[in-house]
């Protein structure tokens, strides 16, 4: 999805004369292999991405050209039979009214894979939300399992955010909150995913990340995002609890909510540093009663 998103950044100029191009190549092909090869998903190339990333005019002005190309493709193809310009112009319509109908059902398309992914995603940051993350912790677990391989979950957590807000205000607050989740997808690899749970929490998922890889990244990440609040002169720090997973039966939640409890022990005990457990087949959580299991944890 992102290299999509990359897609839409492209001017909508480019995508036009990128449109024109295809559908001109089009043409030439349609009129030199002639009536024998059916062309129709040719033609209906430019238009899909033309309509896709300029808009429904620009579309709709190549619908129009789509036909009229097609059309003089079929006289330079075929030019024994022009005395039948009933039939071509016929058909010319007709080919027009299917163009049409797709570039006008396009934008219903776009307007939906918009709608699912803002219902994945946190407004304010971009991040990913508890539904995307809670599922790409299960998707992970099942690939993780499968081929035995590690995976770390960190819950982070911002130490004197609600400071920042009753200072400084809640459009400091939100500029915080979008820099925080700038500088660490900045820092991490983009198999990586950063979701927003809670209004100043945190949750990243690390694939193929042991506990040795964990001890590494975590300092280095949390130094960034120190150095990014100070330039800023906001009195932020963070508090973070890492979860490597090596095994054992677990669901997403109840990683979540283990390296939740990782990260409230350090809350209570100064902030402002990391502590880290391991889950192995022989340490199952507890995550009824809310007791901590005998992890291997240390800061």
């Amino acid at each position: 999805m992102a290299d999509l998103l990359k897609l839409d950044t492209i001017g909508r100029r480019t995508w036009i004369g990128l449109g024109l191009v295809v559908l001109g190549a089009t043409g030439v092909l349609d009129a030199w292999t002639g009536s024998a090869f059916s062309s129709a998903v040719f033609y209906l190339l430019p238009i899909a991405l033309v309509t896709w990333f300029a808009g429904r005019g620009p579309g709709l002005a190549m619908c129009v050209a789509a036909a009229v190309v097609w059309l003089l493709a079929d006289v330079a193809g075929d030019p024994a039979t022009t005395s039948v310009w009933l039939v071509r112009i016929w058909n010319a319509g007709v080919r027009l009214g299917l163009f049409v109908i797709v570039c006008l059902l396009l934008p219903a398309v776009q307007a939906l894979r918009r709608e699912k992914e803002l219902a994945r995603e946190d407004p304010l940051t971009g991040a990913a939300n508890r539904r995307r993350l809670s599922e790409a912790v299960d998707l992970e677990l099942m690939r993780s399992r499968r081929y035995d391989r590690p995976m770390t979950v960190a819950f982070i957590d911002l130490d004197g955010f609600k400071l920042v807000n009753d200072r400084l205000g809640h459009a400091t607050g939100d500029r915080l909150l979008r820099a925080v989740v700038d500088t660490i997808h900045r820092s991490v690899r983009r198999t990586d995913l950063l979701a927003r749970i809670g209004g100043d929490e945190f949750v990243l998922l690390l694939p193929e990340i042991d506990q040795d890889a964990a001890h590494v990244m975590m300092p280095k990440l949390q130094a960034t995002l120190l150095a990014r609040m100070r330039e800023r002169n906001w009195p932020v720090t963070f508090s973070i609890g890492v979860l490597t997973w090596r095994g054992g039966d677990v669901v997403a939640e109840d990683l979540i909510k283990i390296a939740d409890r990782l990260m409230y022990d350090i809350k209570h005990n100064g902030k402002d540093a990391i502590a880290y457990a391991l889950h192995t087949t022989a340490a199952q959580p507890q995550h009824v009663d809310g007791s901590m299991p005998a992890y291997q944890a240390g800061t």
